[in-house]
Parts: C-alpha cells; structure tokens; sequence
C-alpha cells in the first residue's frame, strides 16, 4: 500500500508558499505521491461544496510541486477530458513529466458539472466512446516518432510531437468513473482507476473485482493495474457506532482502515484535506487551516 497527500489546492490553504511547503514536506515524511483535481468553474445557481468554491488548476499546481521536490511522484485525479483537446493534454503532461524527471500520473475523467460542459463547448453525450479514442490520441502522441489518428471525435494528421515524456510509453493514465462500464474502460484499456470523492468505500472491493474482470477478458494481468483511491479525511467525527464513515475518526482508526482498503484490492490511498471545511473552504482561517492541516499531515505519516 502506498500513500499519497492531496497537495494545497483547494479554499484558504491553497497558496504558493503551502504548495512549496507542503509538497516538500510529504516528501520528507515519506509519502509516495501528491495529488490534484480540477474544477473549472462554479455555476451561479449550482449549490456546490465549499472544496468546488476556489480551486488552483491542477496541472500548474503540479508542475509549481515539481520545482520543490525531487522524487515524490505528481498525480491529477482528474483531469475531465471533454473540456480539452487531446493534444493539447498530451502536450501538457508531456511537459510536466520532462520538468518532473518523470514523475508524472494523468487521472482522466468524463465530467459531471453542467455549467462547466457549456463554458467549454463540450458534449456530455457518448463521453465513453470518446475516452476510448482520447486514450489512443495520447498514446501516438507521446510513444510515437510521427502519430497520426482518424477516429470519429479526434483526428491528428501525420504529426511529430516533442519532446517525448520521459517516462515511455508515457505517462500513466487512470480513469476516473464509478459506473460499472468506466470500471471496465480502466481495466481494459488504462493503467488503473482513481476512485472519485463520493465514491462509498466500504463497496470498493465490488468496484476493483469489476475493474479485474475486465483486465482478465483482455488479456491483461490484473495485478499491473493500479487501483488508487481518494481518501476523504474526516479527523474528529464520532468513533464509534454504525454511523462512522471509513477514513474519519482518530488517527488510530483512520490508519486502521487504510489497511482494510488495501486488503479490498486499493494499491495507493492518499490522503486529501482539501475536503475538510476548515481547511478547503475558502472562507477559512488560512493560519488556522494550515495548522490543522500540517497536523494531520504529520499524524497519518507513512512513517508514523
């Protein structure tokens, strides 16, 4: 089991000198990975959480991440990838991944906000059909010396693309999804799957063996797959009873559970503050989240 830290991009602790910091110091502590995700933009009528309200892009947080670190690994869970181009992705990561010394994951996911489909000129129709094709227009791009692809959404006329990531083929790309045909997209055709916020965890398990079904029928060994999780961290809510979600409690039980996710087939869990209110929302003390996040960064320590 590995872990990650969900880096400081979220409400009143999301600033550059706690991106430096905070990346750095995960570092130190021995976690594994930092973490992203994006939101475009919020809606005037949508009724969204407080970690949806100010949030930095993902992908120039990473690379401002990769500047003050040196072997920590830099993920995006996700990137929606209706609302850009194929190439224009693969140009980014490319890049990240160069900067990085090759450190990079690219989370992909469908998208699910309204207003952010319109904003972009992006359709929510045949979204799985399109990821099929997005996947291959990323893989020519960063694998081959000239890609070309007619598909029905994406065409890339004969091209050169440079400079390649180093990582080769490429980056490894996990999808996002919890219906079940996304499960079977990320077995069949991804490096793994990165589960979303609201995903239930206690079901988790359910998901991955679907998730390995589809690796299987391809012809793929499933144990290659990553199977990495968002970890929701609710430090303080009650500890006992039936009402407790996994992930939150002491410290001692989040561990605890952290352990169980990796008995349900999860290769890497990280930890994601930017979903506590007093630390996300923008509206937050900053001195006062960044203390209660430093806090909890240190607790759940792979070391500790």
């Amino acid at each position: 089991m590995r872990i990650g830290f969900g880096l400081p991009v979220s409400g009143a602790w999301a600033t550059p000198d706690n991106i430096a910091r905070f990346a750095a110091q995960a570092e130190q502590l021995g976690y594994d990975s930092l973490w992203t995700f994006q939101r475009l933009l919020v809606g005037a009528d949508q009724e969204l959480a407080p970690v949806y309200q100010s949030v930095l892009d993902p992908l120039v947080s990473l690379a401002y991440a990769a500047a003050h670190t040196t072997r920590i690994r830099l993920g995006v869970a996700v990137v929606n990838f209706p609302f850009v181009s194929p190439a224009y992705l693969a140009k980014q990561a490319a890049s990240l991944d160069v900067l990085s010394g090759g450190r990079h994951d690219l989370g992909l996911g469908a998208g699910w906000s309204p207003a952010e489909f319109i904003a972009t000129g992006a359709k929510m129709e045949r979204r799985g059909a399109r990821a099929e094709e997005y996947l291959k227009v990323l893989r020519t791009l960063w694998a081959d010396e000239v890609s070309q692809f007619d598909g029905e959404f994406y065409t890339i006329p004969p091209s050169r693309m440079a400079p390649k990531p180093i990582q080769r083929p490429g980056p490894p790309v996990l999808l996002g999804g919890a219906a079940k045909s996304a499960l079977r997209r990320a077995g069949r055709a991804a490096d793994g799957w990165v589960s979303g916020s609201a995903m239930d965890l206690t079901q988790i398990a359910e998901s991955v063996a679907v998730i390995h079904g589809a690796a299987r029928e391809a012809g793929r060994d499933p144990e290659s797959l990553r199977i990495v999780s968002r970890g929701v961290v609710r430090v303080g809510e009650p500890t006992g009873g039936g009402e407790r979600q996994p992930l939150s409690g002491s410290y001692e039980q989040i561990r605890a559970d952290t352990r169980r996710l990796g008995e349900a087939g999860v290769t890497e869990v990280f930890y994601d503050l930017n979903w506590d209110p007093l630390i996300g929302s923008p509206d937050a003390d900053p001195t006062s989240a960044t203390r209660r996040a430093d806090e909890m960064m240190r607790a759940l320590a792979p070391a500790v």
